[in-house]
């Protein structure tokens, strides 16, 4: 019989074993950072600021109701828009790619919706103006997302999904930043913004490398297929179910925050249309800077451990903190240190989930409207909250500045939100 040396014997390697994906080039990401910064620099100074600020100078009397109904509709088209939009991008087969088109067409879209509401003097313009603005901008949205699974290997998805999440926070750092330097100018408040998501936009439509979708890979979109788009079967798909409703509730805690603090500075620490803007760009810089560390070291970690849900978990345990203090504070100190508090947790949330999410995709083929869909859950509670806050407020307060209660009711529904994340079982 004869044996093989194990010194000389030559070790054979599969061949079928798949060679690791190369990283996305570094301008790529820079471009898909810069473009997920201007467009929410575009919609987020309005959410976050100048659009509380413009329905007070409109509708002063009732500025809680006429907020809720601008928000509403507007949150509403955003939850059309956003998996519809990315199932067309998903079909698109466009000499120029199947993402670029929706990209520059829904940021363009949007900036004449923010045209509107910066001219508009009624609640009834401002609505149609701000539902035309979520409309096009969560198209744009949609697409930058899908981006996320389409270009960049799953071992950058942490770290790189750490840089587009604290995109956001330094989109409400500049917007607050412009709404507190263009204050009393309601036009450029509006439109700055909007110019700024163009050009960003702009950049990475002429540097991203897109392909067209391949013609019969899809059948014919009808009504029926549309209505489809918002249904993925629970059971089929358990992991993307659990994670979109665990993002949805945690969204519900954020949006409690980011809906109301212009209103709570007015109405709790004295601050006036005037000059409410400059206290929020105070607290924004310091809930930049809390995203910084969190966004940061928390995409790097869980992409260095494999892990995802510990760091979910956790995120969603300092925004109920946050929210707590805020909710029982009485002095603007403590509101801030709240707020970096808060950013800590956000940005920790916006890096891990993200990539969480693209981990759990029922379709690759699907990834826009599939992203999409899960954007609802970041889109449907700026509707919900303003709807579910002005009972809340009212709560033993005749005034309607129950904040207590409201900030109460955002840190319950996101501390279920962070715990119904162990019950993904795909994702460690």
């Amino acid at each position: 019989m004869t044996t093989l040396n194990p010194a000389t014997a030559v070790r054979t390697v599969p061949t079928d074993t798949p060679a690791p994906k190369p990283d996305a080039p570094a301008r790529l990401i820079a471009a898909m950072a810069l473009a997920q910064l201007g467009t929410y620099v575009a919609v987020l100074t309005p959410v976050v600021v100048t659009l509380s600020i413009r329905v007070a100078e409109i509708a002063p009397d009732n500025r809680n109701s006429a907020l809720s109904s601008v928000l509403s509709v507007g949150a509403l088209l955003a939850l059309i828009g956003n998996p519809f939009f990315g199932a067309m991008s998903d079909r698109t087969t466009s000499k120029f790619g199947k993402r670029r088109p929706w990209l520059i067409g829904g940021i363009l879209l949007g900036a004449i919706g923010l045209l509107i509401v910066a001219t508009g003097s009624s609640v009834l313009v401002l609505t149609a103006g701000w539902a035309l603005a979520q409309l096009g901008i969560n198209a744009t949205l949609a697409t930058v997302t899908a981006l996320l699974p389409d270009q960049i290997p799953a071992h950058q998805r942490g770290r790189v999904g750490g840089i587009l999440g604290l995109m956001t926070s330094i989109a409400i750092l500049i917007g607050t930043g412009l709404a507190s330097l263009l204050s009393g100018n309601t036009f450029l408040m509006f439109m700055v913004p909007a110019v700024i998501g163009v050009l960003s936009v702009g950049t990475l439509v002429v540097i991203l490398k897109d392909k067209p979708a391949v013609k019969g890979t899809f059948g014919r979109y009808t009504f029926h297929e549309f209505l489809r788009t918002f249904y993925i079967s629970p059971r089929r798909h358990p992991d993307f179910a659990w994670n979109v409703l665990s993002r949805f509730l945690v969204w519900m805690g954020i949006a409690s925050l980011t809906s109301y603090q212009a209103y709570l500075l007015i109405d709790r620490f004295g601050y006036t249309t005037d000059n409410v803007a400059d206290a929020i760009l105070v607290a924004t810089v310091l809930t930049t800077a809390g995203m910084l560390i969190g966004s940061t070291f928390g995409g790097w970690l869980s992409d260095r451990t494999g892990r995802r849900r510990p760091f979910v978990f956790a995120a969603g345990a300092v925004i109920v903190v946050a929210l707590l203090i805020i909710g029982f504070s009485h002095s603007y100190g403590v509101f801030l240190f709240a707020a970096a508090v808060f950013g800590l947790g956000e940005g920790l949330y916006l890096a891990v989930d993200l990539a969480l999410a693209t981990d759990v995709l029922p379709n690759p083929d699907d990834a826009a409207k599939d992203m999409g869909v899960m954007n609802i859950a970041n889109a449907l509670p700026q509707s919900l909250v303003p709807i579910i806050a002005a009972p809340i407020l009212a709560i033993g307060a005749g005034s309607g500045s129950n904040y207590a209660a409201l900030f109460l009711f955002g840190a319950i529904v996101a501390a279920v939100g962070s715990t119904l994340v162990h019950f993904i079982r795909g994702v460690r």
